[in-house]
């Protein structure tokens, strides 16, 4: 994708995402790695009304040559575009939301903790076919401060785990603050987005509540759908 393109694209996904309620005020950020560098939103900037000339234009190095000054998340992108990269299944956009029914989840499952203790929790079960597909797994990374360096370490180090058990990491929730998607371009890493906060909002709908204590749990998709799901569509969990 040319940087021209790019840029129209990172602010027609960020006006789709702030008018359908996935960020809200100056939430979530977006960025795209180019053949040279990186565009990234700017800091405190509104998704809905972005400009394509103002957004922070980046050399490989990361260093700022021109635009509004660029997210700080930067840090946690270009870790994520390095990892993936590595795993063999490089990224080209990264979105990071503040999506109410993920965060939500991730809040019900912290409780007084600042995340899961163990590294290898993930959010939600494998409840229908298209999470898995078009998903997948999505670990839940402990809390850690925004921008914090080792948020971003524990992120790379998620993708390179699953990479190493042939599987494809494409999203994982930041505990107490939202999730980070990636892959081939900000149409495709939106989908996926959409994808798994419509998850988060279905599990969220048939657990068992106080008000209803009696609701069982909705159960997973067992192995044997699994198995299938891979053999048909290649979707490994």
């Amino acid at each position: 994708m040319d940087e021209a393109l790019a840029r129209e694209e990172i602010c027609r996904v960020g006006r789709s995402l702030f008018e359908r309620g996935y960020v809200h005020a100056t939430a979530g950020n977006l960025s795209v790695r180019l053949a040279d560098g990186y565009l990234i939103t700017p800091t405190d900037a509104c998704l809905g009304t972005l400009d394509p000339a103002r957004l922070a234009r980046l050399d490989a190095h990361g260093q700022q040559v021109a635009g509004d000054r660029g997210s700080k998340t930067i840090v946690l992108h270009r870790r994520i575009y390095a990892a993936t990269e590595a795993a063999g299944t490089p990224a080209r956009c990264v979105l990071h939301t503040h999506s109410t029914h993920l965060v939500a989840a991730s809040l019900l499952q912290c409780g007084a903790a600042n995340g899961p203790a163990d590294p290898e929790a993930e959010l939600l079960p494998p409840l229908t076919p298209y999470f898995v597909m078009k998903v997948g797994r999505v670990p839940h990374i402990a809390y850690h401060r925004p921008g914090a360096p080792e948020a971003a370490e524990a992120v790379a180090a998620a993708i390179a785990r699953h990479a190493g058990a042939g599987r494809t990491l494409r999203a994982v929730m930041l505990a107490r603050l939202g999730p980070n998607v990636w892959h081939d371009s900000p149409a495709a890493a939106l989908a996926t987005l959409e994808e798994l906060e419509e998850t988060a909002r279905l599990w969220l709908l048939t657990r068992p509540t106080a008000a209803a204590p009696a609701r069982p749990a909705p159960a997973p998709l067992d192995a044997g759908a699994l198995d299938a799901l891979q053999q048909a569509f290649g979707a490994r969990w």
